[in-house]
């Protein structure tokens, strides 16, 4: 089964997209939409069998298209998947799937009951590293895990029409969520600033709490001196860090403090004395993990679930939770 599909937006993240569907041997790409004529050029000289337009009503009106891909700016998300899912067809959107759980909740609803595939691109779950770490997390290979933290950080690139939390942190939240087994926080707390642009936070910080005392910290950053993508899970039996610029995405260590009691001669159970502490050092693993570009994963997966009425690893469901993360609350102004 070929699937046509059309796309909106070839902006930053676009050609990566249409690249992808052009390759995917599950799509025929009919149509791109772009407002600029620069866009449009370059898909036209890219892609000469694609056709382009100015106007996406185009592409929401022809009947030969069965699915969008959207990848536009953020808050166009919602309203173009709306349109979408209405006019019959099924959506991938670029990360946000929209800015308000209610605009999630009414993607969510549409999808279902006109039985289409509602799907946003959260890319780094189709990542083989994370995907790799998710499954010593669920096999337990990493004891309990106690907290994570991660940095996506680099000088630029500046949005106006979203800030850095909102431009960056989807990744981080949802891989958060993805390992732990996609969770309900406890608390969400998140700080930022606007250096460059009043109104637009150039860094921000994010904590989530969840169930069982495993916390989350999340920096973002585009107002930085080094490009960072990097995450550190900590668990009680194993440590792991995964570092997406780094040659070897996946460092394993087999570190750790366990508490030991020691009751001495006494055994005097009803008032043990201090405990003491055994610390671990053992050796740093380098897993070999096959290279998979994310984005086609991601790609073939939406494909799948539009053959098999497959529930999307990146749906709504997933979708909401990630949502609802970035947004209550919203950032606290700190100045």
């Amino acid at each position: 089964m070929v699937i046509q599909v059309a796309q909106i937006g070839v902006g930053y993240w676009g050609p990566n997209l249409l690249r992808n569907l052009v390759a995917s041997p599950n799509f025929e790409v009919l149509t791109a939409a772009d407002f600029s004529p620069e866009r449009r050029q370059y898909v036209e000289a890219h892609y000469p069998r694609v056709r382009t337009t100015s106007d996406p009503e185009e592409i929401l009106g022809d009947p030969r298209v069965q699915a969008v891909v959207i990848a536009t700016p953020a808050h166009t998300h919602a309203d173009l998947a709306l349109r979408a899912l209405g006019a019959g067809k099924h959506v991938l959107v670029e990360k946000p799937l929209a800015t308000t759980v209610a605009d999630v909740d009414r993607i969510a609803e549409v999808a279902v009951r006109s039985d289409l595939v509602a799907m946003v691109g959260h890319t780094f779950l189709y990542n083989s590293s994370v995907r790799y770490l998710r499954k010593m997390i669920a096999n337990g290979d990493l004891g309990e895990i106690r907290y994570l933290y991660s940095q996506r950080l680099n000088l630029g690139r500046i949005r106006s029409d979203i800030d850095a939390l909102w431009n960056l942190a989807p990744h981080d939240v949802s891989v958060a969520q993805y390992l732990l087994g996609d969770p309900d926080p406890v608390d969400v707390r998140s700080f930022g600033v606007d250096y460059l642009q009043p109104g637009v936070n150039d860094v921000s910080f994010m904590d989530i709490v969840y169930p069982n005392k495993v916390l989350a910290h999340i920096h973002v950053s585009w107002l930085d001196p080094h490009k960072v993508r990097k995450l550190t899970v900590v668990g009680s039996r194993k440590m792991v860090v995964y570092d997406d610029v780094a040659e070897n995405k996946i460092a394993i260590f087999d570190k750790g403090i366990d508490c030991v009691e020691n009751l001495e001669d006494r055994m005097d159970y009803d008032d043990p004395p201090f405990p003491t502490f055994k610390y671990r050092s053992g050796d740093i693993m380098l897993p070999k993990i096959a290279a998979v570009e994310p984005l086609r994963a991601e790609i073939s997966h939406f494909a799948e679930c539009i053959e098999r009425g497959e529930p999307c690893l990146t749906g709504p469901v997933h979708a909401r939770k990630v949502v609802q993360i970035l947004a209550e609350p919203a950032a606290v102004p700190v100045f």
